[in-house]
């Protein structure tokens, strides 16, 4: 080769060497640094332990923590820190069960938040800050709804995290979590918002923030913090199939956990709006049905008795779009914006109702303590049979109209072969609306049954165990 082509070949890969390392470097300016953030952050982060003094034949039940799934040497580490258990006055063996979660500092006089499964049931409650020293903390209050808990310790210019705005949150950006994980103290953990406004089954009142930040047992009640180094959420959970983390994380937004803790620390309790209604998703085929461009809104399964809903005109069959200016994607927006509303304020509902949109003032009202029980159907009443969607039915007495809080409806005998089998339909249904009709008699229920159109989605309101749904079908020619 000669000395000229040489050179060449030298420069090329000198230019390329050089492009490597301006890459290489563009790169590494691009990835966050979160070192400042941790150290700023993590003095305000606490490890929180519990003790609940359970007696022996509640160990038994299987009440303990369970040891058996953690690797030899976890196991080994807790069985050999785990205090001697006592006996209490009555001579009784007892035992103390531990629980570790996280938490995090919001005022400089010691107010911490953290989750309420945490310190559920707890006897006793310590709070460990970062230099190690423990305080006993004092519960103020819970919240299970949303599953927040606001803690007091003793203290003063004790460091406080920096709290952000959870709405201000985009899908994408960076998120780190601190927390204590298998006891792992200020362990730290990152990832990216994966969603936000998720609703999970039993959680109707957080819009969770999902993340794919690695949160495991310990991490429950730690802080979520944005690249501002504030606080947006609170780690609650995790879904998985496996006991693991799975990539699939939920924290409570911050402005939900202030709003309750606030509540906490002024009454001792949370005040929520409650509209009175039972709710379901659209679909596409009830979009059809009443009439929907698309799926969108909160469908009106059910108007409780008295309830604002009802004193506010809202019906069965009303599909509610959007409330105050807010739209009703899914049904499970509705009860957030309900229930950030408080007793008497006022809300503006936007619904569709036999095709048409109208607007309702409606009157918030205080969500109760404890549900209200709805009656189950009878079986009383005189047979008829509509032999189109292969059921037989029957009136319902006053007393089951009385119960189920309905003025008509026909409750099923029977259930033969036909469409009613195929969906489902059981003996004991109740039957208040077909094809968005309301159900006086078996007698109307039969005639309107004759005259259902074929090929084209149809509603039906069915009550099950006092539960009110609707489902759609179609008749084929």
């Amino acid at each position: 080769m000669s000395i000229p082509r040489l050179k060449t070949y030298l420069s090329m890969f000198a230019a390329v060497l050089m492009l490597g390392q301006v890459l290489t470097a563009q790169a590494e300016e691009a990835l966050p640094d979160f070192t400042t953030l941790v150290e700023q952050a993590s003095p305000a982060v606490v490890n929180i332990s519990t003790k609940q003094k359970l007696p022996d034949r509640r160990v038994a039940a299987g009440q303990m923590p369970d040891l058996e799934g953690l690797p030899p040497m976890f196991r080994e580490f807790f069985e050999r820190n785990m205090p001697q258990q006592p006996r209490s006055p009555r001579g009784d063996r007892q035992r103390e069960a531990q629980s570790l979660g996280s938490g995090f500092i919001i005022s400089s006089d010691g107010y911490v938040l953290t989750n309420n499964h945490v310190v559920a049931d707890a006897d006793e409650i310590i709070v460990r800050l970062s230099d190690r020293s423990e305080l006993q903390a004092k519960l103020v209050g819970t919240d299970p709804r949303t599953d927040v808990a606001l803690l007091k310790v003793d203290g003063k210019n004790l460091p406080t995290v920096k709290l952000g705005d959870s709405e201000k949150l985009k899908v994408g950006e960076w998120v780190l979590a601190i927390g204590s994980p298998f006891g792992f103290d200020h362990s730290v953990t990152k990832g990216i918002v994966s969603a936000k406004g998720r609703t999970l089954p039993n959680d109707t009142y957080v819009p969770f923030i999902q993340t794919d930040v690695a949160i495991n047992p310990g991490n429950s009640g730690g802080p979520l913090f944005n690249m501002k180094g504030e606080v947006v959420g609170i780690n609650s959970q995790i879904f998985t199939r496996s006991g693991g983390f799975m990539g699939l994380s939920f924290a409570i937004p911050i402005d939900v956990a202030i709003d309750v803790s606030n509540q906490l620390k002024k009454d001792g309790k949370v005040s929520r709006g409650w509209l009175g209604v039972v709710i379901q998703e659209v679909n596409k085929d009830l979009a059809e049905s009443f009439g929907l461009d698309k799926p969108a809104g909160a469908l009106v399964a059910q108007v409780l008795e008295n309830g604002p809903a009802a004193k506010g005109g809202l019906q069965v069959g009303d599909v509610i779009l959007s409330m105050n200016g807010q739209p009703i994607v899914m049904s499970a927006d509705l009860p957030h914006l309900v229930g950030g509303l408080k007793d008497g304020q006022k809300a503006k509902l936007e619904i569709i109702r036999e095709g048409k949109r109208q607007t309702l003032d409606i009157t918030i009202g205080a969500l109760p303590e404890d549900d209200a029980d709805i009656g189950t159907a009878g079986q009383a009443g005189v047979e008829r049979n509509s032999n189109r969607l292969g059921v037989s039915v029957a009136d319902l007495s006053d007393e089951q109209k009385k119960s189920l809080e309905l003025k008509g409806g026909v409750v099923i005998k029977e259930v033969q072969d036909g469409p009613a089998a195929l969906i489902g339909l059981r003996p004991g249904d109740v039957i208040s609306h077909l094809n968005n009709q309301a159900i006086s008699s078996a007698k109307q229920f039969t005639e309107i049954a004759k005259d259902l159109p074929k090929n084209r989605s149809v509603s039906m309101r069915v009550l099950r165990q006092g539960r009110a749904s609707f489902i759609t079908f179609k008749l084929a020619e």
